[in-house]
């Protein structure tokens, strides 16, 4: 498709939004509340601030500062966010922080870095010791999850902390691959549960039941973002390529998964059992890892080729053009396992199936913006 068809798309989004109601947060609009401190809009937001980077055009930035300053106070404290929740998803929109004090140096936005860093300090942990998803998910860990909280982390040790926790970082990308990856596909498991407590998990292995394509997209943008933030020197060379190492093979089985019009399907592994669909935010990341992959260096640069057809798969399938303008549809609203009060969430086929298909949602647009920056940033 053509780039000024997309970016005209990205600006219609922008246009249609106040700072406290961002059109693109179809899960807080359907639960009739406002925008807060959450990871849904903090993905759109960093995505808008790569746009910046990669065009230069100044009403990126402006919407994108204009819409955090809204939330962060001078002291740093946060508009709807309590470190004590101990939510790993609010972490997500802190990586804006680290952006946009990079161009604008606004101390207010360094002391709400530090009081992000104060909930990854003090997160709770499994017995293995990796970070909870949620207070209220105890002694579990979602893929979703290592893309919310392990990048900001790795920034973090990188700029203010003298890399002092890169060994934690790296550990819990091990135990992740350790517990949650199967050999016979590649494929990771949405979720794992330490204690194997809770209904939905495998009593022996502690493991959810199906292969959830966003919470692999996340993974893999987790992996990839962590390792673009780290700076491993002599010390941490060895882990750093096996990070690296896990990041390629994660793409390589991803790929058999990938169907002839470039994207993958909500549940990947199970692309021929009806009513299983193709779906847009899981695809859109899957094209934005393969493209920054392969601009890094990670992977090679024919891997390129791959993510250039994931993303014109999902604007040719799922990007209509309609009275109210363009819309981005196939988009996956949510899906998640549990709590023990809410049975439904039980990680079954059936459960991934039931969870609305929506339009113009983040968690869709965001990555497939993220996708666009890659491809405004190849050569001409």
């Amino acid at each position: 498709m053509k780039m000024p068809v997309f970016e005209s798309y990205i600006d219609q989004l922008i246009e249609k939004s106040t700072l406290d109601v961002p059109v693109w947060n179809i899960e807080k609009a359907m639960a009739g509340k406002a925008g807060g401190w959450n990871y849904i809009d903090g993905c759109m937001i960093l995505a808008l601030l790569e746009m910046y980077r990669t065009t230069g055009e100044a009403r990126y930035y402006d919407f994108a500062d204009a819409f955090i300053d809204h939330r962060v106070r001078e002291d740093g404290t946060i508009n709807g966010y309590d470190p004590l929740e101990y939510n790993i998803d609010n972490v997500n929109a802190g990586k804006t922080l680290f952006a946009l004090y990079e161009i604008n140096g606004r101390e207010k936005y360094r002391r709400a870095i530090d009081l992000l860093y104060s909930q990854v300090q003090t997160q709770p942990r499994t017995a293995e010791g990796n970070f909870w998803h949620k207070k209220i998910y105890p002694d579990q860990v979602w893929l979703d999850g290592m893309y919310m909280g392990q990048p900001f982390y790795m920034e973090y040790e990188t700029k203010f902390n003298g890399r002092k926790n890169y060994g934690d970082i790296f550990h819990q990308f091990a135990n992740v691959k350790k517990y949650m990856r199967d050999e016979k596909t590649g494929l990771y498991y949405h979720g794992y549960d330490a204690s194997r407590k809770i209904f939905w998990c495998n009593k022996e292995t502690g493991l959810s039941e199906n292969f959830w394509l966003r919470a692999l997209g996340w993974y893999s943008m987790a992996l990839l973002d962590t390792l673009d933030k780290c700076e491993p020197g002599q010390d941490y060379a060895k882990e750093y390529g096996e990070l690296k190492e896990t990041f390629v093979q994660l793409m390589d089985d991803m790929l058999k998964f990938q169907d002839a019009g470039g994207m993958w399907y909500q549940l990947p592994a199970l692309a021929d059992r009806e009513p299983n669909y193709p779906e847009t935010s899981g695809s859109a990341i899957m094209a934005y890892s393969l493209l920054k992959g392969a601009r890094l260096g990670y992977l090679p640069e024919g891997y390129r080729e791959y993510g250039k057809k994931a993303f014109e798969g999902i604007c040719r399938r799922y990007l209509r053009e309609t009275e109210t303008g363009l819309n981005l549809g196939g988009i996956c609203l949510v899906a998640g396992l549990g709590p023990e009060d809410n049975p439904r969430r039980d990680g079954s086929f059936e459960y991934y199936m039931s969870e609305p298909v929506v339009e113009n949602d983040a968690k869709g647009v965001g990555p497939l913006l993220l996708a666009y920056t890659e491809l405004r940033r190849l050569p001409d």
